[in-house]
């Protein structure tokens, strides 16, 4: 074993995939790309995701409480980086990436229908947004594109590394 610096622990735990967060409001929609999310509970579905305070997204998510959570598969891979690396508050990223929009059922930030799945979210609870920039998030609707079979999603691993999910297999599982 050999000592890992502590400011590369994330790398070690970030297993869900990179998505893309949509928000809106008065000024129009943005979208941002985001790893760090986390699955709390899973009837109904919370997520819970860290949103830096400098972010123009989390002003957004802020005043509106809602959300679109998209996972896009590896074909997206350069969107989603190019995305990740402009502000929203300069920047149609919409229009500069040319991305597709679809209006959601009960939000109002956009769904992104070239990614495999969306997912319409409000915040559940703030109560650890000021300290910790954490948002706890209930989905209340969520939607897949049938016609992405096994996509491949993207993971990072910190410091302009990613990695993509692989070979799917199945193990027995207890059922519920």
């Amino acid at each position: 074993m050999k000592p890992l610096p502590l400011s590369r622990v994330y790398r070690l735990l970030e297993p869900g995939p990179v998505v893309l967060v949509t928000t809106a409001g008065k000024d129009g929609p943005n979208v941002m790309t985001l790893s760090w999310h986390t699955m709390m509970d899973f009837e109904p579905p919370l997520i819970g995701f860290v949103l830096s305070e400098g972010n123009h997204s989390f002003s957004l998510l802020k005043a509106s409480g809602e959300c679109v959570i998209a996972v896009p598969a590896v074909e997206m891979a350069k969107t989603v980086v190019g995305v990740g690396n402009c502000s929203g508050r300069d920047t149609d990223k919409f229009k500069k990436f040319k991305l597709k929009t679809l209006p959601a059922k009960l939000v109002e930030a956009p769904l992104l229908p070239n990614c495999w799945a969306n997912i319409e979210c409000q915040v559940a609870d703030r109560k650890m947004v000021r300290q910790y920039n954490f948002f706890v998030l209930r989905a209340v609707a969520a939607w897949i594109d049938p016609a992405q079979k096994n996509p491949r999603t993207l993971h990072h691993r910190g410091m302009g590394n990613f990695m993509v999910a692989g070979r799917t297999f199945r193990l027995p599982s207890k059922k519920k």
